[in-house]
């Protein structure tokens, strides 16, 4: 070969390359990183997990004593441990005295976090990307799917869910929703934006405050034209106008809900200190919010529970963990404990008290309608809701507002994944389905509490050390 052609065949070589890239890619497996493969504890073709208590996220009574076959990713077999074959080619995980779980799928769960931030003597609100410790808190407490209900930074999270989905990343499956839609556009720029950002890889979109009839209305159905789906964090727009208009979910439940603020005037969001004001003289029982009740059962609207950030308004109610101060940075730390403070000196005067207790009521009226509740987190308020930490509390607060041990998992577990359109392959237990679940120390279906002893997190059929990804982020919540 002549030197003087190295060069023209490297740079076809190179040419080739960067053209099939695309195409090649998306035919490879997603292999572990360097990152990923330290945090990985069971990585086998054939895995039995036996002698568990297999709570399938249907609702249904636990099965005690079960064995577990998961084979190339995918749930193989599930059944009683004396009559369910192990195979011998399988690594074997002896459950005895745990449970395990659906992978939780997290519809509130931002990968920014929101708090409370003291400037030169004065507070704020923060919002920082969380790309580090965000994804890894997710997984590491038993949450395998999130959507993300909204971004500060849509390129980021996209670049995120690419490098999760290629093995480059730990973290769970993304459903990445575009930026927030709020009162700044028209109806025409807010179809336009729709479109855009569905072409960059949206798949949901969210609704903000201010946003206007008119908009929301554009937004909706440039959505649904393409199959895609809107959520709202709403004010200026009643709930029952949101309906009206067909959307899809409502963030937050009743507590968001500004259409009960006497004399509201259309399009305007009225201050949230009135919002509460309306809230804490309502009566639930009254007509006016059993007709809202029925009419977003009529219309399917699911609802997003995100107890846990209105838990952090409550004076001396918010739980102050050790294991989430410790992956706070020291500053956001400082930051949370100071506005933690000020919430309790609040005290009796606070009108989140009743509130948290309304929002409670709301949700188990609605569900008992036959609404369809979703579970999330919103990792915002002031700082004390952290990511995967808040999920795992949604369903304690779940369970305190009335609902049992097995309806809160059903609620975390089955109704995102059906809202998501993705019941066939994840959100319960059953052969065939994705190897999605979480291996977790006690039993969640009599004391709920146990949900936060999670060990290991299957995403996949790869099974994940959750306490190692705890400690691989600690002191980095609040910077990266």
């Amino acid at each position: 070969m002549q030197r003087k052609n190295i060069p023209l065949m490297l740079a076809v070589i190179i040419a080739t390359v960067l053209f099939m890239w695309p195409i090649w890619r998306e035919s490879l497996p997603a292999w572990p990183g360097y990152g990923v493969r330290s945090y990985i504890r069971v990585n086998s073709p054939l895995v039995a997990l036996t002698h568990v208590r297999v709570i399938d996220g249907t609702g249904a009574p636990p099965l005690e004593n079960s064995t577990v076959v998961l084979s190339n990713g995918r749930i193989q077999a599930i059944g009683n441990a004396a009559a369910t074959p192990v195979p011998r080619a399988a690594q074997v995980l002896d459950l005895t005295g745990y449970s395990i779980v659906p992978g939780l799928v997290g519809m509130h769960d931002h990968m920014f976090y929101g708090g409370v931030k003291n400037l030169f003597g004065s507070s704020g609100f923060a919002v920082s990307e969380m790309g580090f410790s965000f994804p890894r808190l997710y997984l590491a407490a038993g949450v395998t799917t999130i959507r993300t209900a909204g971004a500060v930074d849509l390129s980021a999270d996209l670049r995120l869910k690419a490098q999760i989905d290629a093995g480059w990343v730990v973290g769970p499956k993304m459903h990445v929703a575009g930026p927030y839609m709020n009162a700044n556009s028209t109806p025409e720029e807010t179809r336009k934006g729709v479109e855009q950002w569905a072409d960059k890889g949206a798949t949901s979109f969210k609704a903000y405050m201010y946003i206007t009839r008119a908009a929301l209305a554009a937004a909706i159905q440039a959505a649904h034209e393409r199959g895609l789906t809107v959520a709202g964090h709403l004010c200026a727009v009643g709930f029952r106008e949101a309906v009206a208009l067909g959307i899809d979910s409502l963030e937050h439940g009743l507590v968001e809900d500004s259409e009960f603020v006497p004399g509201k005037a259309p399009d305007v969001c009225p201050a949230r200190e009135s919002i509460n004001a309306s809230l804490v003289q309502l009566d639930l029982n009254s007509a006016p919010v059993q007709q809202l009740i029925r009419d977003l059962v009529r219309h399917h609207v699911a609802i997003t529970s995100t107890l846990p950030v209105f838990e952090t308004y409550v004076p001396f109610r918010s739980p102050t963990q050790t294991r989430v101060l410790e992956v706070l940075q020291p500053a956001s730390r400082t930051d949370y404990l100071a506005a933690r403070a000020r919430v309790n000196e609040e005290g009796r005067q606070s009108p989140w008290t009743e509130l948290l207790r309304k929002e409670m009521q709301f949700e188990r009226d609605f569900v008992k309608a036959g609404g369809l509740l979703l579970a999330g987190e919103d990792p915002t308020g002031n700082g004390g809701n952290v990511a995967g930490f808040g999920d795992q509390r949604e369903l304690e607060l779940l369970v305190e507002g009335g609902f049992t041990p097995l309806e809160a998992i059903h609620i975390a577990t089955a109704n995102g994944a059906a809202f998501l359109g993705e019941s066939e392959r994840i959100g319960s237990l059953a052969p065939g389905k994705q190897a999605d679940l979480v291996v977790i120390r006690g039993d969640p279906s009599s004391n709920i509490a146990d949900v936060e002893k999670v060990e290991v997190v299957f995403k996949d059929g790869v099974g994940y050390d959750s306490a190692k990804l705890i400690e691989s982020v600690r002191h980095s919540v609040g910077l990266h």
